[in-house]
């Protein structure tokens, strides 16, 4: 076959239906039956598929394949049990004697596509459980999916193609990433750039025999590198997860930052800023989520003497799992994004909350958002900026900043923003959207860049006092950050 050939949702469920060793089911909810009306229509249905089936009544899917604990249907809970349910009804079912030869596999959905008043906005989760040898376990590969056609007859047609790529890739592509750019096929207007105004995914994972090497986080970082989405998010558990999962009208407390490594300056931070957020009236303590965020730009230009693996406009990928690893261990929640604006960050979070939210910024953080050049790309320029970040009721703790001991310590009173920003500066610290936070002196002077340098040296052990506890032996341990010493 070329290489070069996108072949069309048609040909790929084709391809399945002529290769007498694929044989599966098809379960989907809420978005019709989409994705098996394309293997059917290719023709030369009857060889693939075992079983269709669609149970919408809400009743009915529970009795097939049991309540979810929180009630929902359109899940990740669901979609396992629905897999996992249709996978052993095909190993129970059918006699290994007459399939020896045979890879079974189970594809399902469930999703919720845009009504009709347009009141929502179309998701859904899509997998398939499947061998890629008769004789072994299967694998599962799991995504989530934004549907963001403004009609449910294109939402639809979207699934019945994004479902067969999912398949065809999972059977003849290889490479985990590749799979990823294979789901894009006949989606998007340019083939080398991926359309997110038709769909976004948000979070995949991909687990099983033939891809026990496969590290997940990488392949949610690709998701954020190659523009399939904005934003990730891993729990403390290192595990990828689905954005709204996680944020879901929630109290959103974000740090950004380099963490490279994490210092006890970064604790304090996050500190004494959750002891001040936490007190404000507008928020409810108990309903507080905390994301240490890291940007795409951040692991991008990384690059110094000491480090001339870290190329310019290159991720390094052991680098970005290295903090994820660390941040995770002292149980954070991570993100990674591709926003580089906080206006831009701020939009994204507000989509999964009506809450107020929380900042914590360094000054040198600060600083660059009164600056006009950062806002070119808008019509309204700062002020358009500006105008979104008051519309979602965001309060900004502002961490002090000392460059050299001895030197006058700026906070919100002395720093110098630009004079066209001035006056925005002032409306914000006089309604009391921007606030100082209490800060240990002690720490001031301890900088991620000049730990890093001397985690990097072995020849000075005074770096393990700059980090909090235990992330030193987290370090030491797993060779962090390209750490190489013979002796400690």
């Amino acid at each position: 076959m070329n290489k070069s050939i996108t072949l069309s949702p048609k040909q790929k469920a084709l391809q399945i239906n002529l290769d007498d060793t694929i044989y599966g089911s098809f379960v989907e909810i809420g978005g019709g039956q989409e994705v098996a009306r394309q293997f059917f229509e290719a023709g030369s249905a009857s060889g693939t598929i075992a079983k269709t089936m669609s149970a919408y009544d809400k009743d009915f899917s529970n009795a097939i394949y049991a309540k979810e604990k929180d009630g929902r249907f359109v899940s990740k809970s669901r979609l396992i049990n629905m897999l996992t349910k249709e996978y052993g009804l095909l190993e129970e079912r059918l006699d290994r004697k007459n399939f020896k030869k045979t890879r079974f596999f189970a594809f399902a959905d469930t999703v919720e596509t845009i009504s009709y008043n347009k009141t929502n906005k179309g998701h859904g989760w899509l997998g398939l459980r499947f061998q890629l040898n008769p004789n072994s376990k299967p694998n599962d590969m799991i995504i989530h999916v934004r549907l963001h056609d403004q009609d449910s007859r294109t939402q639809r047609e979207t699934l019945g193609v994004l479902g067969t790529n999912l398949i065809h890739a999972c059977f003849f592509t290889k490479k985990p990433k590749d799979i990823l750019k294979n789901l894009y096929d006949s989606l998007t207007r340019d083939k080398s750039e991926i359309d997110m105004d038709k769909i976004e995914i948000d979070m995949v994972e991909i687990v099983g025999p033939d891809f026990k090497d496969v590290d997940n986080r990488l392949l949610s970082l690709n998701l954020v590198k190659e523009r399939m989405t904005n934003a990730v998010i891993f729990g403390p558990d290192g595990m990828n997860r689905q954005p709204s999962d996680i944020l879901w009208k929630k109290h959103i407390l974000t740090m950004r930052g380099s963490f490279r490594p994490v210092t006890k300056v970064n604790v304090d931070m996050l500190d004494n800023g959750f002891y001040k957020y936490s007190n404000n009236k507008k928020v409810e303590a108990d309903n507080i989520q905390i994301l240490f965020e890291i940007t795409l730009s951040n692991l991008r230009k990384e690059k110094n003497s000491l480090d001339s693996s870290v190329k310019k406009k290159r991720i390094n990928q052991q680098d970005f799992l290295d903090r994820a690893d660390l941040l995770c261990s002292l149980g954070y929640t991570v993100m990674i994004s591709n926003y580089m604006k906080y206006y831009k960050l701020i939009e994204y979070l507000s989509q999964f909350t009506n809450k107020r939210m929380g900042l914590i910024l360094g000054v040198d953080n600060l600083k660059p958002m009164f600056e006009e050049k950062y806002y070119r790309n808008l019509n309204g320029g700062i002020m358009e900026a500006f105008g979104i970040i008051l519309k979602r009721d965001i309060k900004m703790y502002l961490y002090p900043y000392q460059p050299k001991k001895n030197i006058e310590i700026q906070n919100s009173k002395n720093i110098k923003v630009h004079p066209r920003g001035k006056r925005i500066y002032q409306y914000l610290l006089e309604n009391k959207r921007i606030e100082d936070l209490d800060f240990n002196p002690d720490i001031l002077d301890i900088f991620s860049r000049n730990v890093l340098k001397l985690i990097k040296s072995c020849k000075d052990g005074s770096w393990e006092k700059k980090v909090p506890k235990g992330v030193a032996k987290i370090i030491k341990e797993k060779d962090l950050f390209g750490r190489v010493c013979k002796l400690d």
